[in-house]
């Protein structure tokens, strides 16, 4: 389908500012008089553009914009078939989600253990176990000695563990699963979950899963409150490379056999793992926000934010669209 000139502005114009503006006109890819620079940093006036290459020269601007960081907010079609698709937007093929923080209440201090525990890798994997959950200075909801004694907040958990020499490593993987599986008989759902699976199934919307985790939390997670519910392909620590690589979302995508890559997808999540994860993968990006991630909704990779996963319905229904700045 053509685009007209108002989707043109809607899509690539209004989203840019000044300086990518004129950056994209400096190099040439929209022919203009010279005499309207000046108008570029409020509008793209129609003047600017022929009607015959609006198509063309709006692909040019979203792959520079693509690789210079930036690209036009993404939109989808209602999945209301009785609402009308005025604008042409594509359809949407699948959505995947984050699961620690998105279908399930944050467990983050997790992560504290986890960074605390860390620096005994080179003990017994016996022993380690022992002093998380039995030692009292390791109670399930204090870590007093992450900052003494852990690795740092600003290092990365997974590849600090894929950095140990054996048996570290094994042993270190052995620790990290026994805070998990603790930890995974205290997951709550998120409020709108059930209703909002519940909608795309009947919209016959796919839905996968790319998260950090190791599988069991995973599954018990899915069998105890998603029961019967069909998230396929299901990506976990196992797969490398991790988020916030997109190599996770890209491989659900091929399995579902799109052509486009992630372009026909939404990523949801709460971190910005999530969020650089999807952006890089082309999809669509959703934060579910909380206090425990507060100023993600304003990174430059969050699409839309949202308080409650059922939001998500009305959105869908009615044609879902990314905000239009970032």
């Amino acid at each position: 389908m053509d685009w007209s000139y108002d989707d043109y502005v809607h899509d690539v114009c209004k989203p840019l500012d000044r300086d990518w503006k004129l950056a994209i006109f400096r190099d040439g890819l929209v022919d203009y008089p010279r005499t309207d620079v000046e108008d570029i940093g409020l509008q793209c006036p129609k003047k600017l553009l022929s009607p015959m290459i609006w198509s063309a020269r709006s692909l040019q601007i979203r792959s520079f914009m693509a690789n210079h960081g930036q690209r036009a907010p993404k939109r989808f079609a209602p999945l209301d078939p009785n609402r009308y698709n005025h604008r042409g937007a594509p359809q949407l093929k699948g959505i995947i989600f984050d699961v620690d923080g998105t279908l399930c209440k944050p467990q983050s201090y997790m992560f504290k253990q986890m960074r605390c525990i860390l620096s005994f890798a080179s003990l017994s994997s016996k022993i380690l176990p022992l002093l998380i959950f039995q030692h009292p200075l390791f109670p399930p909801r204090l870590n007093p000695c992450r900052e003494v004694l852990g690795i740092p907040k600003s290092t990365d958990i997974l590849d600090h563990i894929h950095s140990l020499p054996q048996p570290a490593q094994d042993e270190a993987q052995t620790a990290v699963r026994s805070i998990e599986r603790a930890a995974m008989i205290e997951q709550i759902p998120q409020p709108g979950l059930n209703e909002l699976i519940s909608y795309l199934e009947s919209r016959g919307v796919r839905m996968g899963l790319c998260t950090r985790n190791f599988d069991a939390p995973v599954t018990h997670l899915l069998q105890t409150f998603l029961p019967g519910k069909t998230f396929f392909p299901i990506i976990t620590r196992e797969f490398r490379p991790p988020k916030p690589d997109p190599a996770g979302i890209l491989h659900i995508a091929q399995a579902w056999g799109l052509e486009d890559g992630a372009e026909s997808l939404i990523m949801v999540g709460d971190s910005v793992d999530d969020m650089v994860a999807g952006y890089k993968a082309g999809a669509a990006t959703v934060l579910l926000s909380s206090s425990d991630n507060e100023g993600l909704e304003k990174h430059e990779y969050t699409g839309l934010s949202i308080g409650r996963l059922d939001e998500l319905v009305g959105m869908l229904e009615e044609g879902f669209e990314e905000k239009g700045e970032r």
